[in-house]
């Protein structure tokens, strides 16, 4: 497991440990203390707000036409809404995609499935800088109270799917999984 800041925030979290009973014979003696937990209470800065923690993004219908001209589809805004933000703890997140990258569009995220479709998902800031997968954002500003940080997603065609129009229709997903970080 990698090495977390004392802030930092994974969604969803999910954390689970399983532990092994032997069944003791009566009379048996008790063994000496071997199992040790620990662990560390953090401050998050900020709460996701209720619902934001799982959000779907619908993208529409995008014609492989139009990767075939532009190679990729304008950007489609999405938000993470905060609540109850304390810039005692901290003044700025930032926020790290990951997921399945894309083996033709490095950084991009790849489609869900089996069958391959010849386009990837991208993320980038609103001002269009890539947000490549595993890498952390800019730091953005937080205020006292609400904060909104904002992203945008989009469609790219695989270069030799765009060039040799191969680019496959169909219903397509993938999942990513955000990672806030207060700094």
């Amino acid at each position: 497991m990698q090495a977390e800041s004392k802030n930092q925030r994974w969604q969803p979290v999910v954390i689970a440990l399983l532990l092994g009973a032997t069944l003791m014979r009566p009379g048996a003696g008790l063994a000496a203390d071997n199992l040790t937990l620990s662990g560390a209470l953090v401050a998050a800065a900020c709460k996701i707000k209720a619902g934001d923690e799982v959000l779907a993004v619908d993208l529409g219908a995008v014609t492989n036409a139009d990767l075939y001209l532009y190679t990729r589809t304008v950007g489609k805004t999405f938000q993470i809404h905060l609540e109850d933000c304390n810039t005692g703890i901290s003044n700025s997140v930032t926020t790290t995609f990951s997921g399945t990258e894309n083996t033709k569009l490095p950084g991009l995220l790849a489609l869900g499935g089996t069958i391959e479709k010849g386009v990837a998902i991208g993320l980038e800031t609103l001002g269009g800088t890539p947000l490549p997968l595993n890498v952390a954002s800019a730091r953005q500003a937080l205020s006292n109270g609400a904060n909104v940080i904002a992203f945008k997603v989009f469609i790219k065609g695989e270069p030799q799917a765009v060039a040799n129009r191969l680019i496959k229709p169909g219903y397509y997903t993938a999942v990513s999984t955000f990672t806030l970080d207060y700094p």
